[in-house]
């Protein structure tokens, strides 16, 4: 799936772009359930979907309402649509994960990350194996693109190279979710869009440091995200977003062992909000 360039680019960077992630009809059966999701979150002033941990699958943004809804992530989507399902488990993009860390891989969790015209959500910079950690960190975030996603409409931002570099995602002994705010100058730039077509993908290290603005445009930037570790990587924690299908392997074969590295590694508690903005400090419909 991926050439050895594309591979290489991924371990020096830790990040690559590829298109195809999902057919033409795959990416339009994603959009039309979404759109219905959209459509139902008018019904609700408030987080709503009950997942298995107790917490909400469909997370709103503050000023939500039924004129002006405003969803911001709905959780492991692939547990209630085929569609999703197709694509993050049946679909190539595990294949091309397998290129980078296989050939065993398993799926850990999914999301949606929906920043309709003029939500104010943003990402603030972090790294996804602080909230995951695992025995190894042979794991791949994959970003596919539901929508032409550019600077102008909230685009990601990663900094290359950083995934050989570890921060604290602790301020004051509290657990935020994100690298200290003062380091944000420094990281920015460094950093570089992520921009492409519907369709693209961005396979990125678990330990890339990234993050993104607002959309201030008139044009969505929606995105289907998916963790999948080597099937070696055993987690230290339970998943912050749990599927029902979390550690099935999908691609190769089981682990008779864990694979283990030297390394010291945060471990975050079991905090409480819906969703990561939340933990990062930005407001959620029906709260305070």
């Amino acid at each position: 799936m991926l050439s050895q360039i594309q591979i290489d680019h991924f371990w020096e960077k830790g990040f690559v772009i590829t298109e195809n992630g999902a057919t033409t009809e795959q990416l339009q059966a994603l959009s039309e359930q979404l759109d219905k999701w959209i459509e139902e979150s008018r019904d609700h002033d408030k987080n709503y979907g009950t997942m298995s941990d107790g917490k909400a699958r469909f997370d709103l943004e503050a000023g939500h309402s039924a004129e002006s809804p405003k969803l911001r992530r709905v959780a492991n989507p692939v547990d209630i649509s085929d569609a999703y399902y197709d694509v993050l488990i049946n679909g190539v993009i595990p294949d091309m994960v397998a290129d980078l860390i296989g050939p065993d891989v398993k799926f850990h969790h999914c999301k949606l990350n929906i920043k309709l015209p003029g939500m104010k959500t943003r990402v603030d910079f972090h790294q996804d194996h602080i909230y995951d950690p695992h025995t190894n960190d042979d794991m791949v975030t994959a970003l596919l693109l539901l929508d032409e996603m550019s600077e102008e409409n909230g685009c990601l931002w990663v900094v290359p190279g950083a995934h050989r570099e570890r921060y604290s995602h602790f301020q004051d002994g509290k657990f935020t979710g994100k690298v200290d705010p003062r380091l944000n100058a420094q990281l920015e730039d460094r950093s570089v869009p992520i921009t492409g077509k519907s369709g693209d993908v961005c396979l990125m290290h678990t330990w890339m440091v990234h993050g993104g603005p607002p959309n201030l445009s008139d044009k969505p930037r929606r995105m289907l995200i998916c963790d999948y570790p080597a099937a070696d990587a055993i987690p230290l924690t339970p998943p912050m977003v749990p599927s029902i299908y979390s550690h099935q392997v999908i691609r190769g074969k089981p682990a008779k062992i864990a694979r283990m590295i030297q390394a010291n590694l945060e471990l975050r508690p079991q905090y409480e909000d819906d969703s990561f903005f939340e933990l990062q400090g930005q407001a959620t419909a029906g709260k305070m």
